[in-house]
């Protein structure tokens, strides 16, 4: 089964195309290093919770939207490896992230795939 990497994080909602444009950069830099698929949702329909929600979780501001993401990979050797080599790439290593999310307030985690229809 697939392993995948996902990820919530809040960007400015003025910021929208300039996120759009730097995840398809990144996406194509996964590629190069076996990624299957790389998704990225800009929230639509995100309610605030009043115990949990993605809102608190990323400790969303009222002028950002929420990012909900996964990232496909055939396996988790071939995921740990690649994030070795991906860490590395120049992208990885610009401000362009830095100005368009909190990396501190990003919510990410590795899951084993269980179920796929």
């Amino acid at each position: 089964m697939n392993y995948i990497d996902g990820y919530i994080l809040a960007v400015s909602t003025t910021s929208r195309e300039a996120y759009r444009i730097m995840a398809e950069k990144m996406a194509h830099v996964f590629k190069k290093y076996g990624v299957l698929n790389v998704i990225e949702n800009w929230g639509d329909d995100v309610p605030e919770g009043k115990l949990t929600s993605f809102t608190m979780a990323v400790q969303r501001e009222e002028s950002k939207s929420i990012v909900f993401s996964w990232v496909t990979w055939p396996s988790r050797a071939v995921r740990d490896e690649a994030w070795k080599i991906v860490m590395q790439d120049p992208i990885m290593q610009n401000d362009e992230m830095s100005k368009l999310f909190d990396g501190k307030r990003m919510i990410f985690g590795g899951f084993q795939t269980i179920v796929e229809v």
